[in-house]
């Protein structure tokens, strides 16, 4: 019996001159989802110092909650290597980057009246229909200036990145927080799997409607190329904000590298921040242990399920790892042509 009862709990002690860093250590020895936040911070920190690729699954609605910064931080410190985002996620990325808001409301509100004012509402945040209506025509104006083949969605977002930096020069702005920008500047992939699902795919139904001209997608290769990123380093980590297609299209990456001919053991660590519960048997509240059973996870892999809302933990986590001031030993640079390439 005693095997069990060896390590105490100990009770939060408050201390003003306690940083992030300690905080987040010290909350390894309380209970339950306190714990499990410590837990990420030490995961997080294995994954950094070990050579291992990292895969970050983006889904909810994170840049209109105000994510974003947290999310262009980890890129540029090159604490992640490849984002997996909803197209929305970046959408609403795109509409900072070219100078828009996201604005305080409230989830108490006249919604009728929101509508009459051209205001969409995301839950307790307010968005203008205007802004995003001018964010898909500068997406479509974009698009219409591309060469006629097939693109990747990695590729798509490098190029529109590059460009919304030579548009931000142009006009003056100074916004250099911004997810695509990031991830153009320092050559870091954006994949995502169900472009058609956001404004940008509306952007270019619209571009196909008015000047019938079709931007093609070739999303074979982008699961071709998400197999080879897996095992380009012999080993690969996840870290999943919310669930979603994102943590499917990064999960099935280990299911498909052997079939291309590239060996794999599942992801090394993996990381979760959800609300969702096992239960209902949906895959954005899966467990990792019932992801062993299709090879996606590691059999000894180093994992942690945080149940939380993202917007209250990603800030305090982010600024621990900030603290932390890892530098990792090894990160791999790409090739960000029409074939993706880890140099």
């Amino acid at each position: 019996m005693r095997k069990y009862l060896t390590d105490p709990t100990e009770p939060f002690r408050i201390n003003p001159q306690t940083s992030i860093k300690q905080m987040l250590e010290q909350m390894s020895q309380i209970s339950f989802q306190g714990r499990n936040l410590a837990l990420v911070f030490t995961v997080y920190q294995e994954m950094l110092k070990d050579k291992t690729f990292i895969f970050l699954g983006l889904s909810g609605a994170m840049v209109p909650a105000g994510m974003r910064r947290i999310i262009s931080n980890l890129i540029e410190k090159r604490y992640l290597d490849c984002i997996v985002s909803t197209g929305a996620n970046i959408f609403h990325d795109i509409c900072e980057a070219l100078g828009y808001h996201h604005y305080l409301g409230t989830n108490v509100c006249n919604d009728q009246e929101l509508f009459k004012y051209h205001i969409d509402r995301i839950y307790d945040t307010f968005a203008s229909e205007d802004e995003f209506i001018a964010t898909d025509n500068f997406i479509a104006k974009f698009a219409e200036a591309l060469p006629d083949k097939l693109y990747t969605t990695r590729e798509f977002f490098y190029l529109l990145g590059k460009h919304i930096i030579k548009y931000q020069k142009s006009k003056g702005l100074k916004i250099t927080d911004s997810i695509i920008v990031s991830a153009a500047k320092y050559k870091v992939p954006i994949y995502c799997a169900a472009l058609g699902d956001s404004s940008i795919g509306i952007a270019l139904a619209e571009l196909f409607y008015h000047k019938k001209k079709k931007i093609k997608f070739d999303i074979i290769k982008d699961i071709e190329e998400t197999a080879y990123l897996t095992a380009a380093l012999k080993s690969s980590s996840v870290i999943y904000i919310g669930g979603g297609v994102p943590k499917n299209f990064i999960q099935q990456t280990e299911v498909t590298a052997p079939f291309l001919g590239y060996k794999v053991k599942g992801h090394k660590y993996a990381i979760q921040i959800t609300q969702d519960a096992p239960h209902w048997g949906g895959l954005s509240g899966c467990t990792f242990k019932e992801a062993q059973s299709w090879g996606k996870i590691a059999l000894d892999a180093k994992t942690v399920m945080l149940y939380a809302d993202a917007t209250l933990v990603l800030p305090i986590l982010v600024s621990g790892l900030a603290q932390v001031k890892i530098k990792r030993k090894f990160t791999p640079t790409f090739d960000m042509g029409e074939q993706v390439r880890v140099k």
